[in-house]
């Protein structure tokens, strides 16, 4: 099979790898027909997250059942599935808590800085283990390179926008001021939530065409250079942000959250930060700031998250419209990272 496999920083190539065999009972081998390149690709991709040269990359897809293990019970040979880029048992502590993102059996696809990871998915052929618990039939209501963002960034996004949004009374719903830093493609995703949750997002963003693609959506575009912490305490009546949501993964990123947040501030930071950063205890105090980090637990959050991208997919259907031959893989890699592109679809059979 056809395989995009990362050889170094900045370079990865497309090259021939063997088709993945079952390895227990409760594998499935899926056919890819769409891949995705995401934000999160690019840390080994820039060697800010440790992996090692030839792993396939890759974390998004959608596909069909080929092969499966005698102990599959819940799909069977033809089924197009939507995988999770995170497995889970479905029986742990976690999981049975919809903390999938945890589940002491996990393992995630195409980031081999992670323990227990598995080749990517930006590949013809991928293997999925705990495949009855992991998988869910691709949704016939949206077009299948949509159904990729299902697998990562649209759940990223609702987890990110739901921990400190989701059932607010009517007055916080008018009231709060909500803030998104990062208008890329999670960025994009935790908008379109928020704004189902809120009456008004702001969003904050060095790029000029995020920026316009965000408003395009309903948020309220802030230039990073433009002063968003002075913009933000004007809007809000010198009280800073109320929630702010972090989707970038950086030390920068994650400081202007912090110092955006005002009294009883809440920051859900949901970008995969690959440094250490230090709080300062007497400023975290004086705010009374309440933190949520962490990874999304796409199979906890799947149907909510769906919920929305069903009703609001064709709002956001240029994250999913630039479709390419996994063949331009290399390419595809180089004008992302020059944030050239907001998200590119690989099809790959």
């Amino acid at each position: 099979m056809r395989a995009v496999v990362l050889k170094g920083n900045f370079e990865v190539v497309v090259e021939d790898r063997p088709i993945p065999v079952l390895r227990n009972s409760q594998d499935v081998i899926i056919r890819t027909t769409r891949s995705a390149l995401c934000g999160s690709d690019l840390h080994p991709y820039r060697g800010t997250e440790e992996c090692a040269p030839n792993f396939i990359l890759g974390h998004e897809f959608v596909g069909e059942i080929v092969e499966k293990g005698a102990d599959v019970k819940t799909f069977k040979i033809g089924d197009k599935v939507v995988a999770p880029f995170c497995t889970c048992c479905g029986t742990c502590f976690y999981c049975v808590r919809g903390k999938t993102s945890r589940c002491l059996q996990g393992q995630v696809f195409g980031t081999a800085g992670f323990p227990g990871a598995l080749d990517g998915a930006q590949a013809e052929y991928v293997r999925c283990p705990l495949a009855d618990s992991n998988l869910f039939i691709c949704p016939p209501t949206i077009p299948e390179e949509c159904a990729v963002l299902m697998a990562d960034i649209f759940p990223t996004g609702y987890f990110a926008a739901s921990r400190f949004l989701e059932n607010l009374d009517e007055l916080d719903r008018r009231e709060l001021t909500v803030v998104c830093v990062g208008a890329g493609p999670v960025g994009i995703c935790a908008i379109a939530c928020a704004l189902t949750m809120v009456d008004r997002v702001y969003v904050i963003d060095p790029v000029p065409s995020r920026l316009e693609q965000a408003a395009k959506i309903g948020a309220i575009p802030i230039a990073a250079g433009d002063d968003p912490i002075a913009q933000i305490a004007e809007v809000s009546n010198g009280r800073g942000a109320d929630v702010v949501i972090e989707v970038v993964g950086n030390l920068q990123a994650f400081q202007l959250a912090f110092d955006l947040s005002g009294p009883w501030g809440k920051i859900s930071s949901i970008g995969a930060h690959s440094s250490q950063f230090q709080l300062s205890g007497p400023a975290c105090y004086g705010k009374n700031i309440t933190f949520a980090f962490g990874r999304c637990p796409v199979r906890g959050v799947f149907e909510k998250a769906l919920d929305i991208l069903v009703q609001k997919h064709e709002s956001i259907s240029f994250l999913y419209s630039q479709i390419v031959p996994l063949e331009d893989a290399a390419a595809a890699y180089a004008a992302f990272e020059a944030r050239k592109t907001h998200k590119t679809i690989f099809a790959c059979n």
